[in-house]
């Protein structure tokens, strides 16, 4: 489906994937710096413990470019009540790849998305389980024991090494935990975190028999972005970005009427004078589908933010509701493929 003014119910297919190696050619083919593209994370929704007797009876999905809200309304069909340990996965981060730039919306470096969640109504209590992992070895306690943070992003990162004793630093290198990233402008090697960081918020969870249980998680929205996009006029019809541009019609189902509002919106000069920017969302849909049966009633709403913003994305049975906002209702439903949202507006 397309945000260029369309209404009416339409049939799209499904297809999903994380598009890193898109967002990497398109800061390779625009006339910008890797620092004017930052890369969105997949993040998802609620785990499960595996179980038989809890069904999710409904999910009502909300993605904004700001905020995703998700809620849920399980039920426990068994006659004894049923504990679970229900978790909320972040992306990993790998810390060691210099050359993508997360688009992390917060400013805490364990809950990075600012994740809330409610139960009946009532804000909850979690566990944070953050660990770093360098290839297969945690190396959490040597992280900690140094002083630094698991999750060692920003821009003060190169201050906390720098505060590290000199014992601290040289046990990190030699670990393989701290790696050479180049000099600093007295010609000193900096060094940067090698290892990848995992998050996860968990919390044991009774189902009574019976009883219909709601969960609410609200984050915000990591929103990839990118000063220009390679769909433009100017740019998709120079020799080498036909692959390029397949791809992005593939994993965001870009249909013929995209293009054009894209060219009403951006011209067909070479160069980004009409200032579009590509936003990226990306949602792990099929996140550990571990309840009894599908999901019987599955409400999808994708809200664009401003009226003039182009979006596509796939799904199926998607109708525009509003200036802004498009749905999707589906009943026994399954996922099987993640959901990929481009949104494409002036900056």
């Amino acid at each position: 489906m397309t945000g260029t003014g369309d209404t009416g119910e339409r049939r799209i297919r499904t297809t999903g994937i994380f598009l890193a190696a898109a967002s990497l050619a398109l800061a390779c083919a625009v006339p910008a710096s890797a620092n004017d593209s930052s890369v969105e994370m997949a993040v998802g929704g609620v785990t499960f413990t595996q179980s038989p007797d809890v069904s999710m009876e409904e999910e009502v999905l909300t993605i904004t470019p700001d905020t995703v809200t998700v809620l849920y309304r399980f039920l426990n069909q068994a006659t004894l009540p049923v504990t679970l340990t229900v978790g909320f996965p972040l992306p990993d981060i790998d810390l060691a790849d210099q050359d993508v730039l997360y688009a992390i919306p917060g400013n805490d470096p364990v809950n990075f998305v600012d994740f809330k969640t409610k139960i009946d109504g009532k804000p909850i209590k979690f566990d944070v389980v953050q660990r770093a992992r360098l290839g297969g070895k945690d190396v959490t306690a040597a992280i900690r024991a140094a002083g630094l943070p698991i999750a060692l992003i920003g821009a003060d990162t190169q201050q906390h090494i720098t505060a590290l004793t000199p014992e601290a630093r040289a046990s990190l290198i030699e670990g393989g935990l701290l790696i050479p990233v180049g000099s600093d402008e007295k010609g000193d090697q900096l060094y940067g975190p090698a290892w990848r960081v995992t998050t996860t918020f968990t919390r044991k969870q009774v189902f009574p028999p019976g009883q219909a249980v709601s969960v609410e998680h609200r984050y915000k929205t990591s929103l990839g972005a990118s000063l220009d996009t390679v769909l433009r006029k100017g740019l998709r019809n120079s020799d080498g970005m036909g692959a390029t541009v397949e791809r992005y019609r593939k994993d965001y189902c870009l249909p013929d009427d995209f293009f054009k509002g894209l060219d009403k919106l951006a011209g067909a000069d070479p160069a980004n004078t009409a200032k579009v920017q590509e936003r990226r969302i990306s949602y792990v849909l099929k996140t550990g589908a571990n309840w009894a049966g599908p999901i019987k009633n599955f409400r999808l709403v994708v809200d664009k933010g401003k009226p003039d913003r182009l979006v596509s994305f796939c799904f199926d049975n998607v109708k525009k509701i509003s200036p802004t906002a498009f749905e999707a209702r589906l009943e026994n439903f399954t996922p099987t493929q993640d959901l990929k949202i481009l949104l494409i507006g002036k900056y």
